[in-house]
């Protein structure tokens, strides 16, 4: 297992190294038979130290935990323990997809963009005697880079959407073939949102 250990403006110790690399390894062994990538990114907000940890498992495959502690140690337990209860939740799923990446659909390919929030002086501009359309009140592209949807069962894209810690997961129906959302609520549930035609009533 390929472990990067990064601080943001902090220095890290080499025990801490050491014991990352050591906790997260026992992980991968635990559940994983292949090599995974794992990032994993120290930083202090306030009075507390922070942990990003970012694992690739798999093809399209992603496991994430965050933690925050008064010490940098309790946080990196914190953001590992995150990402082990999940690990323990999906276990069979986790190891059957990580065996079976060869046999899986290939995503389809998209563009990803990040949009600059229009500014509100901007719209506010009572001195301009140029009309505003409608257009020009939305938000500037300043980013653009390729995005994967993967074709997947709701259940596995509910999965996914948990290891991941992710809001949202956009992908390909199996059933349907078609494109499908799953979000997290804020009542903590899952919706899905399925683009697939409803079928017509019967008379």
């Amino acid at each position: 297992m390929h472990i990067q250990v990064s601080g943001k403006q902090i220095d890290l110790s080499d025990a801490l190294k050491h014991r990352v690399n050591t906790h997260l390894g026992n992980l991968a062994e635990r559940y994983f038979d292949t090599g995974l990538q794992a990032q994993v990114t120290f930083g202090k907000a306030r009075s507390f130290f922070t942990c990003d940890i970012n694992v690739k498992a798999g093809r399209g495959l992603i496991l994430r935990g965050e933690g925050e502690a008064a010490d940098a140690n309790a946080a990196f337990d914190d953001a590992a323990e995150h990402i082990a209860k999940r690990l323990r939740r999906y276990h069979k799923r986790v190891t059957s997809h990580a065996r079976s990446t060869t046999r899986q659909e290939l995503p389809e390919r998209a563009r990803s963009y990040v949009l600059q929030p229009v500014e509100e002086h901007e719209q506010d501009d009572t001195t301009s005697t140029t009309p505003v359309t409608e257009e020009e009140t939305f938000a500037t592209i300043i980013a653009e880079q390729p995005a994967d949807i993967p074709v997947l069962s709701v259940g596995e894209a509910v999965m996914r959407l948990d290891l991941a810690g992710q809001n949202f997961l956009l992908f390909r129906n199996t059933a349907s073939r078609h494109i499908s959302l799953v979000y997290r609520r804020d009542d903590g549930n899952i919706g899905w949102l399925d683009t697939a035609p409803l079928e017509a009533s019967a008379a």
